[in-house]
C-alpha cells in the first residue's frame, strides 16, 4: 500500500466520522425538536382538557385506540386509579368514547376507550369561548334580562376544517356576525 492510499484511507475514515458526528448531531436537534412539539401539544391540549393527566391520555388514546384503562396507565406512567377516574370523567364529556373488548373466551371483558378527534374537541371548546366571550361583552344586556337569557350574541367563532373544505359552524343556529357596541370578531381557528 503507496503512502497516498493510506492518506486516501484515512481521510475517508475521517469523512466518514465527520459525517456520523453531523448525523448525531441532527438526531439530537430533531429529538429536541419532537419533545418540545410534544410538550407543546400537551400544554394546549391541558388547557382544553382541563389537566395534563387528562391531555396525557387523549394522546395516549389517540395513538393507541381502543386501549383500557389498564394499558393506558402502564402506556402513560399514571396511577391505574387516576386513569380510571379520568376515563370516567372523560367519557362521560364525551371526549372519549367507551365500549366493550369483545374476546372468544368467557369471563369479564374489559371497557376499551378511544379519544374523539381533535377537530371534534376544539369546536367543542369553541362553542364554550364563545358563549363566554358573548356573555362578557353582553353583561349589561345579560343582567337586565336575568339567568335564563340566550347568548346568541356578538361574537361568532368559526372553525374550517381544510382536509374537507366545510366550514363547521361551532354553534347550530348561531347567527353572522354582527357589530354590537364597536366589537366584532370572526376568527377562523386551524
Amino acid at each position: 500500500m503507496s503512502g497516498q492510499d493510506s492518506q486516501t484511507e484515512e481521510t475517508g475514515e475521517q469523512g466518514e466520522s465527520e459525517i456520523q458526528a453531523a448525523r448525531e448531531r441532527l438526531e439530537e436537534g430533531a429529538d429536541k425538536a419532537i419533545g418540545e412539539f410534544d410538550q407543546s401539544v400537551v400544554d394546549l391540549l391541558a388547557w382544553l382538557l382541563d389537566t395534563e393527566t387528562r391531555a396525557r391520555i387523549y394522546v395516549y388514546l389517540r395513538q393507541k385506540p381502543n386501549s383500557t384503562s389498564e394499558e393506558v396507565a402502564e402506556g402513560t406512567g399514571l396511577y391505574p386509579s387516576t386513569v380510571r377516574e379520568a376515563l370516567a370523567e372523560l367519557n362521560e364529556e364525551s371526549k372519549v368514547i367507551r365500549g366493550k373488548r369483545e374476546s372468544a373466551g368467557a369471563g369479564n371483558n374489559p371497557y376499551e376507550y378511544e379519544a374523539i378527534s381533535p377537530s371534534e374537541l376544539v369546536s367543542e371548546a369553541v362553542g364554550q369561548v364563545q358563549n363566554q366571550l358573548n356573555a362578557v361583552f353582553n353583561l349589561d344586556d345579560r343582567l337586565s334580562r336575568g339567568d335564563d337569557g340566550d347568548d346568541d350574541g356578538p361574537i361568532t367563532i368559526s372553525v374550517s376544517d381544510e382536509s374537507s373544505g366545510v366550514g363547521d359552524e361551532s354553534q347550530g343556529d348561531a347567527p353572522d356576525p354582527v357589530e354590537s357596541e364597536g366589537h366584532e370578531a370572526d376568527t377562523d381557528a386551524e
